[in-house]
């Protein structure tokens, strides 16, 4: 994330700066030396060229010196990414680093981060100090020389210039050269931008690997909510298969919990429901239709999901309520509020629904986040709905009230359900029990106890309904 700001903030402004003051340098340059070159050779074209003389040595000094700087910026832009994501991540994670009393490990790190990108810029500035001099020199023995030359022809009256014509001469050479000694700059400016634009459009070019089909199915209407996973297999890069075989169907209006231990491929499902993958083999239907045959923007539009991960925008309580539906009225608002058992709590605020919760919610308690997300999920009115850890941030009385509500909520659509709190999903209409990324076991609450399996095991634990053999192995 500190890359990708640095490349969205310093970046982008390195780029500015060069094309507002750089690039209009250049230009000057090239209008001026192209005028100034047709003057002077049309009065003397022996002392033309005397003072064009560096020219040659200026570029090819330009081209060496842009050949050797170019990796060098590249390393300090890289090194200003770095530094940004461990500042990025410090501010972040302060809590943590406070709780912890990491600040001066975390503080090293900062520093070695400082460090590389101070050793970066060294690196580059060293080269580009030896540089600037050096044409700055050329251009000065090219000037001095067409003085040399000049002011010898005068005074010996050779008949090849005259006084007038000097004055001229050496006005033009000097307004000519003096912008190449700014040329070391502008081409050290010239390089930094660059190295910026290489990792910015770098990044823009980057290919999605998701991507619409060219000639997309559309979803039947009216939309049921039928969802399919035929025989999933998916692996994370570099990483161990998370989905082995996954194979489960949801059928229009039906209510499914997912259980089971960290690490069994819950959330990923849902990725691969809302299309942030494809999976390696097998395919998740939707009504049908292949999940690959469909626009993601539809795919998307139809499912509403209450994540975790709560993120909400700066701005106020009723704006992102209405996030999904920005056209939303006041009621609609108040409506999905109730239905999220938030509605209360925003009364008490003096200023209601119109009140600022800060950058991602931070005015807000965690339950209240929570509260805030599933009544944006209800005002979308999806077909779909999609509850990872809906209840994970809220208190034993305020999860009561959602899963009171989870019904009301949930009644005409489709609703997949995952939790590690197994009372969210126990009055669901099925459970899904997952391990090693497939379905291990099926059924309601009451069959699935009486299994005495993996969901018996993890309800007996949540419970407190452990007896001595269940806790000590033999």
């Amino acid at each position: 994330m500190g890359e990708t700001m640095a490349m969205l903030n310093d970046d982008v402004n390195q780029i500015e700066r060069f094309l507002n003051t750089g690039f209009n340098e250049i230009l000057q340059l090239v209008v001026l030396f192209v005028f100034s070159s047709f003057v002077l050779f049309g009065v003397s074209w022996q002392l033309a060229l005397v003072g064009l003389m560096p020219l040659p040595m200026v570029l090819w000094g330009s081209l060496f010196y842009q050949r050797l700087i170019s990796p060098r910026y590249k390393r300090v832009r890289e090194a200003v990414g770095s530094l940004s994501s461990r500042l990025e991540n410090n501010i972040a994670g302060i809590l943590v680093i406070k709780s912890f009393t990491a600040e001066q490990f975390e503080s090293k790190r900062v520093k070695e981060a400082s460090e590389e990108y101070q050793q970066a810029n060294r690196h580059a500035i060293r080269l580009s100090a030896v540089y600037v001099p050096l044409i700055r020199m050329a251009i000065a023995i090219g000037f001095g020389g067409v003085l040399l030359l000049g002011s010898y022809w005068v005074l010996e009256d050779k008949g090849v210039l005259t006084v007038g014509e000097l004055v001229l001469f050496s006005m033009l050479i000097q307004r000519m050269l003096w912008p190449l000694t700014r040329m070391g700059v502008t081409l050290d400016e010239f390089e930094r931008a660059k190295a910026s634009a290489r990792r910015t459009f770098g990044l823009l070019e980057t290919p999605s690997k998701i991507v619409d089909p060219p000639d997309p199915d559309s979803l039947p209407l009216p939309v049921r909510g039928a969802i399919c996973f035929d025989q999933i297999h998916f692996t994370y890069h570099r990483g161990t298969p998370v989905l082995m075989g996954l194979d489960f169907m949801l059928s229009p209006g039906e209510t499914v919990g997912i259980a089971g231990a960290t690490g069994a491929g819950k959330s990923t499902l849902i990725k691969m429901l809302l299309r942030l993958y494809d999976p390696d083999r097998g395919c998740v239907t939707f009504d049908g239709i292949d999940l690959k045959q469909l626009e993601v923007r539809e795919i998307r539009h139809n499912i509403a999901l209450v994540s975790q991960d709560v993120y909400l925008f700066h701005g106020t309580i009723a704006e992102n309520i209405a996030y999904a539906s920005p056209q939303a009225g006041r009621e609609q608002i108040e409506r999905a509020s109730r239905s999220a058992q938030f509605h209360e709590f925003v009364l008490s605020l003096p200023e209601g629904y119109q009140t600022l919760i800060g950058e991602r919610g931070i005015r807000l308690s965690g339950g209240q986040r929570q509260r805030l997300s599933i009544a944006r999920a209800v005002l979308k009115d999806a077909p779909v709905m999609v509850f990872d850890e809906a209840t994970s941030s809220v208190d034993s009385e305020t999860e009561r009230a959602i899963q009171e509500s989870l019904m009301p909520i949930t009644q005409g659509r489709t609703a997949l359900i995952i939790a590690h709190r197994l009372s969210t999903i126990r009055h669901a209409d099925r459970i899904l029990v997952l391990n090693q990324g497939k379905v291990v076991e099926e059924g309601h609450h009451n069959d699935l106890i009486e299994l005495n399996g993996i969901y018996a095991d993890l309800w007996h634990v949540q419970s407190g309904d452990l007896t001595p053999e269940k806790i000590l192995p033999n």
